[in-house]
Order: structure tokens, then C-alpha cells, then sequence
């Protein structure tokens, strides 16, 4: 009687040894130190302080200067410490260059400035990220040409235009021609480009939501962030200008960047009353960004992880 040998089962574990042996390595999904925390050194707290100090001293410089007088300003060395005649200078700085009135135009100018930039870019951003049309890709190429032309080309015919208008020395000449930035149209397309997905969008359509139900409930809740960035540096920007006023308004409705240089056009201009006046237009903004610095440090650090 013959016996048949039982099958032996083969040895699992030489197999896998071998089969390991031949598989490539497998990616690791974390990197060695992802996620930990890192600890600044002296090294970098040396730098941020000079770079926090250089960054505050043209502001303590101006106080310095917009509470000394004249002479004081000019004595060598001068001084390094704020004096006692701030608010003498800030009187006189108010009444020479009527900075109330400045004031106003300024935050009126800037104002519409910034919310119809925020508005237009913000359209455009979306309809060059996330639609689809002929000639988007020319249109956008030519937004950002736009780009490289400098501003002064275009003073002459926008005074021009201005003057056939009626508007020449009024406020709306200083608004129209900055209603939209290219600049802008091409950072709300590139925010909107990674943070708003196109099945979000999918998903308002077969809810039965129209474009401007998608704009309204789907898109701008996305682009917040970016327009609070966005929003801030249009605002700082238009409250700063002064080429562009100086040339379209008149001195009896200056904005306030203008209103400054009246102060400094003398022969011999006093630079303690220039530094207040000086000193009267930062507050404002300063004023803004303490309101809005978080939501805007939320905005930048929110674009800068996505992707």
C-alpha cells in the first residue's frame, strides 16, 4: 500500500522575506520632523526686533518732529525726544491746510475706491478662475499687461476725458479712473483659482441656485479673506495717493495728501508743522488697522496655506 505524502504547505515566512526583498520601498507619507513645533533662536528674535524698531522709528520720528518747533528741528544734533508743542502744531497744521475738509474728501475717495474695486475684482476674479468663455485666456494676458504700463502714460488723456466730462476739480474725477485694479482682478483669480472648487459650484446649479445666487451665497463667503487683503491695501493706497489728486482736484477741494503739500509749498516750510499734519493723516490709518488687523493677518495666512 502505497502512502502519499502530505502536501506540505509552503513556508510563508521565506516567501515574504523574498517578496520584501524584491518590492520597492513605500513612500513615506510624513517626512521625518512633520508637524513639530519649531522654537525660534537669539538669532531670530535679534532680527525681528531690529526690523520692529526700524519699521516704528519714521513714525516715533514724526512724533519727535511734530512736537518740537523749528529751531529745535533744526538744532545739531536734534533731539530724540518728543517735545511739548505737539498740539500747538497740530492746531496750526489744521487750520493752514483745512484738514477737516481734506479729511473728508479723503475718506470719501477712498472709500468708494475700495469698495467698488472689492466689488469689479472680485467678479472678474471669479469669472477668470472658474468660467469658461472665449478669449478668456487673451483678456486675462491682457489685464496683466496692464500691469507693466506705467501710470503716468495715462495721465493726460484722463484729464482730458475729466475736463470734456465736467468733472475737472471734483471728487468724481478722482474716483473714476481707479474704480478697478488690474492688480486686483489678477489676485482675486489667482485666491479663487485654489480656494473655491469647482463642485461647490456644481453643487448651488442643481440646488437651483442662478450666477448671481452662486456669486452671492457660494462665492464671496470663499473670497472673504482675500478681499479683506485686498481691501486694505486699495484703501492705504488711495488714502496715500497724491500724484493723481493733485493734478485732477483744485485747492479748494484737495484731498488730504494734498492738502499736505500746501503745507510745504512755502519758501522756507516749517517742518514741525508739516511732520503734524503728516502725523494727522497716519492716524486714521493706523486707526483701520487696528480694527481690521486681525481679519486681514487672517486673510494673508489663509491664502498663504492654500494649495
Amino acid at each position: 500500500m502505497t502512502t502519499i505524502s502530505p502536501i506540505t504547505a509552503p513556508d510563508r515566512r521565506r516567501v515574504s522575506k523574498a517578496d520584501a526583498r524584491s518590492e520597492p520601498p513605500r513612500p513615506r507619507r510624513f517626512k521625518p520632523g512633520a508637524g513639530r513645533q519649531h522654537h525660534a533662536g537669539p538669532f531670530a528674535y535679534f532680527a525681528l526686533i531690529v526690523v520692529g524698531l526700524g519699521s516704528l522709528f519714521p513714525l516715533y520720528w514724526t512724533l519727535v518732529t511734530a512736537s518740537r518747533t523749528q529751531d529745535e528741528v533744526l538744532d545739531t544734533p536734534p533731539p530724540l525726544l518728543p517735545g511739548g508743542n505737539l498740539f500747538n502744531n497740530l492746531e496750526a497744521a489744521w487750520e493752514q491746510a483745512h484738514l477737516g475738509k481734506a479729511i473728508l474728501n479723503t475718506f470719501i475717495v477712498s472709500s468708494c475706491i475700495t469698495v467698488a474695486t472689492l466689488f469689479f475684482c472680485t467678479l472678474a476674479g471669479y469669472a477668470f478662475a472658474k468660467m469658461r468663455f472665449k478669449g478668456r485666456g487673451v483678456l486675462m494676458t491682457m489685464v496683466i499687461v496692464t500691469l507693466t504700463i506705467p501710470p503716468q502714460l495715462s495721465v493726460v488723456p484722463l484729464f482730458m476725458m475729466m475736463s470734456d466730462i465736467g468733472w475737472g476739480g471734483q471728487l468724481e474725477s478722482a474716483i473714476f479712473p481707479t474704480l478697478v485694479s488690474a492688480f486686483g482682478v489678477f489676485f482675486m483669480r489667482q485666491y479663487l483659482l485654489e480656494a473655491l472648487p469647482y463642485e461647490l459650484i456644481e453643487a448651488g446649479r442643481m440646488d437651483g441656485a442662478n450666477n448671481l445666487r452662486v456669486v452671492w451665497s457660494i462665492v464671496l463667503p470663499v473670497a472673504r479673506p482675500a478681499m479683506m487683503v485686498l481691501g486694505m491695501l486699495t484703501f492705504v493706497q488711495a488714502w496715500n495717493d497724491f500724484f493723481w489728486p493733485y493734478l485732477a482736484l483744485n485747492q479748494e477741494n484737495p484731498t488730504l495728501q494734498v492738502a499736505l503739500g500746501q503745507l510745504s509749498a512755502s519758501y522756507v516750510p516749517d517742518q514741525s508743522i508739516v511732520m503734524a499734519g503728516a502725523l494727522i493723516s497716519t492716524l486714521p490709518l493706523l486707526v483701520v488697522f487696528v480694527i481690521f488687523g486681525k481679519q486681514i493677518v487672517g486673510g494673508i495666512m489663509s491664502g498663504a496655506v492654500k494649495g
